[in-house]
């Protein structure tokens, strides 16, 4: 399990709300760096070589998730944001 550093997290909120210095430095997870491929004021997605991360957020809480060079980037994706709007929909 990779698990983010606190500092990783406060950069990863921020980033919801300014998204240029994620463009310009990448995103950090687990201390490896993830060129930004997308973000905005509910999702930031990052790759390197074939893996990847995905931040989504909710209302109360921040969903982060690798996936392995074994899955494809949009079923990551696509999970990872249908369980944003679940928790959401639950007014979480």
């Amino acid at each position: 399990m990779i698990l983010p550093e606190a500092q990783e997290i406060q950069s990863l909120i921020e980033g919801f709300g300014n998204n240029l210095p994620l463009y310009e430095k990448g995103v950090y997870v687990a201390g490896e760096r993830y060129f930004v491929i997308k973000a905005d004021d509910r999702s930031i997605y990052g790759k390197k070589d074939r893996e990847g991360v995905c931040a989504v957020k909710t209302k109360q809480a921040v969903i982060v998730v690798h996936y392995p060079a074994t899955v494809q980037p949009g079923e990551a994706a696509k999970i990872v944001e249908q369980l944003a709007d679940y928790l959401i929909g639950t007014g979480y």
